[in-house]
């Protein structure tokens, strides 16, 4: 198993943080020896920490009681191996509250939610959202990262995440995953100062070097391959660029191919091709990767000779 270092088990928290895919049997219902074995293959993989009961986690899937036991049995399993962000989005700020305070009482280093929101027309105003997360923040006393993902449909502005970091004492982490990341994260950084203190990527690293270059210290990615992720971000932190985007290059293809084509279900399928997990679907009505897909996206991981094809061997 892989040690915490300062920079990973310490606040304020950086490197790659990927999520944790929740595994199913083919019936449907929880895998939690498959769960367990996942998170020890992302650990050894080089994940600096994990982020549980994400979108790419199927979370929208998962039912109240299925929530409390995976937060309970993967915070166990870790044991403060690396740091674990829970994701405690929804509508309601009493239910992202509630979830929040069960996630703190039971290890999570951080939470992470989006702004409320419901379908593709229900959203509320900046001064709502605001005091969304500013109730949050007196619930708790572990740090918040908001993530500004397209899915939630709300715009939130970069003037807005300045102003509620530094107004809202819990809230110092973003999540960055919209169209123009790079420059929102300038933007961020530069109105927010020191208020900042985790301004991340996300969305799969697609647009990793770029969000580097913009001042991002920290990414939320898929879990298949977290040795490559680390090795671009750490070199990169080191002051060699040239040597980072020539990893980047290399791994382009199969983070593209992640995010353009295979998604949620990219990390379950190399998982299962390399025996770390039972079982690759998802959840029902999610469609399961097509047959195709899966050949295109092996051949990828092979081609790059990927950990996760051979740690369990």
């Amino acid at each position: 198993m892989q040690k915490l270092t300062p920079s990973t088990g310490t606040k304020p928290y950086s490197g790659i943080f990927p999520v944790v895919p929740t595994t199913f049997t083919k019936e449907g219902t929880l895998d939690l020896a498959s769960q367990r074995r996942a998170i020890d293959f992302m650990i050894d993989a080089g994940a600096n920490g994990l982020c549980i009961l994400a979108n790419f986690s199927e979370q929208f899937s998962l039912m109240d009681t299925e929530r409390t036991i995976l937060t309970t049995c993967i915070l166990e399993h870790v044991q403060g191996r690396v740091p674990v962000i829970v994701t405690t989005s929804h509508y309601s700020s009493a239910v992202c509250i509630a979830r929040s305070i069960d996630a703190q009482q039971r290890g999570a280093a951080m939470v992470m939610a989006m702004p409320p929101y419901h379908g593709a027309t229900l959203r509320v105003d900046a001064p709502s959202i605001f005091d969304y997360f500013a109730r949050l923040s007196d619930a708790i006393d572990i740090p918040i990262m908001i993530q500004d993902a397209p899915v939630s449909g709300t715009s939130l502005t970069a003037d807005l995440l300045a102003r509620m970091a530094h107004d809202i004492e819990q809230l110092k982490y973003f999540k960055i995953e919209c169209a123009g990341a790079a420059n929102k994260l300038r933007d961020l950084i530069a109105l927010g100062g020191a208020a900042i203190q985790g301004p991340w990527d996300g969305e799969e690293a697609i647009t990793l070097l770029a969000d580097l270059d913009a001042g991002a210290t920290g990414s939320m990615t898929g879990g298949a391959y977290p040795e490559a992720l680390r090795a671009i971000f750490d070199t990169y932190m080191r002051g060699d660029r040239p040597a980072a985007m020539e990893l980047y290059q290399r791994w382009l293809p199969l983070i593209n191919y992640e995010n353009r084509q295979g998604g949620l279900l990219t990390a379950k399928a190399l998982m299962y091709a390399g025996g770390v997990i039972e079982y690759e679907g998802p959840r029902h009505p999610y469609p399961p990767l097509r047959s195709e897909s899966r050949v295109e996206l092996l051949a990828l991981a092979r081609e790059r000779d990927a950990l996760v094809l051979r740690w369990a061997h």
